[in-house]
């Protein structure tokens, strides 16, 4: 059996993850997590010799992101758990542990004699520019217009970098502080005096979908996960005429949570379309003849500037 020494996983995608490991040995299968990763940075998940036959990853994005944006394919399906979790036998799902896609990974021994594996999107970002991508993307979702999220910097990025630094009362350093990625989703997390917050006051996960009118189109968008007690800001860009908005209470398997026989969830009178999994629909007519759902969503008066709505229990 090979035998390894540390293993680290360095994350080069825009987006916060959180990751989870599967150990596969010719006895047992276990998994722990989650492991919080910023972009451009790494960190150690098994740590001393590990006897494996193979390394196996599941990642996902936090929930600030909306939908989870990784592709969650994988040639194993074993457990985990909501928060941080070792399951010693992780492929037999007891309560409160729930299957999740792993998939095998080939870490690269370093010269120090230690395993890493980087975690990559699509546009191959360097460290530099994955950093700079994530940035981006927080901005976007915090309502500070950083487009096209590319990870290249230009006035545009640092224009809205200085306006979200403003609206929180923040200093230009804090921006090369390690804790930087953490400041930032705490401020999407928390009620806005601009644009649309959602806050979820049930002890329940929420998915919610937004959409927005702009006199041309009506685009609608989703899902976005808010876990209990949070907020969270949809990315709206431009200046809509009109928001639209729609949330449901799930439970573990991602099914709408019924109280007294009624589907939790807050919504209105304007009938648009949505899917079950992640979805961008930027043509509302004959829904259901293109295998989609019709939902009501509920206008928002956002007249005042920015508007909180708060999910509760009824």
């Amino acid at each position: 059996m090979p035998a390894y020494a540390d293993l680290k996983l360095c994350n080069r995608m825009s987006y916060v993850v959180e990751v989870a490991i599967g150990i596969d040995d010719k006895a047992a299968t276990a998994t722990r997590g989650w492991f919080r990763i910023d972009p451009a940075t790494c960190r150690v998940v098994a740590q001393g010799t590990l006897t494996a036959d193979r390394i196996l990853l599941n990642a996902r994005a936090l929930g600030v992101y909306g939908s989870s944006p990784i592709p969650q394919s994988g040639g194993d399906t074993l457990c985990v758990a909501p928060n941080n979790f070792v399951i010693a036998a992780a492929r037999q799902c007891r309560s409160g542990q729930t299957p999740a896609p792993f998939t095998q990974i080939n870490p690269t021994r370093t010269d120090d004699g230690n395993l890493v594996a980087y975690l990559a999107e699509d546009s191959e970002y360097d460290d530099e520019q994955a950093r700079l991508a994530g940035i981006q993307r927080l901005l976007v979702i915090a309502g500070h217009d950083a487009a096209p999220i590319d990870g290249v910097d230009g006035p545009k990025t640092q224009a809205a970098l200085a306006a979200f630094l403003k609206s929180r009362g923040l200093t230009a350093d804090v921006v090369q502080s390690p804790k930087f990625f953490t400041t930032m989703i705490d401020a999407v997390q928390s009620p806005s005096s601009t644009g649309l917050t959602w806050c979820n006051d049930t002890p329940h996960k929420v998915m919610a979908a937004v959409a927005t009118d702009d006199g041309k189109a009506v685009i609608s968008r989703g899902w976005y996960r808010i876990d209990p007690g949070k907020c969270l800001h949809p990315d709206v860009i431009g200046q809509p005429k009109q928001i639209f908005s729609f949330a449901e209470a799930v439970d573990g398997e991602n099914r709408t949570l019924k109280f007294k026989e009624r589907p939790l969830n807050w919504g209105g009178t304007t009938q648009l379309c949505t899917r079950e999994s992640k979805f961008e629909i930027n043509e509302q007519g004959d829904c259901g003849t293109r295998g989609l759902a019709v939902t009501g969503f509920a206008a928002v008066d956002m007249s005042s500037g920015g508007k909180t709505l708060r999910f509760a229990m009824p």
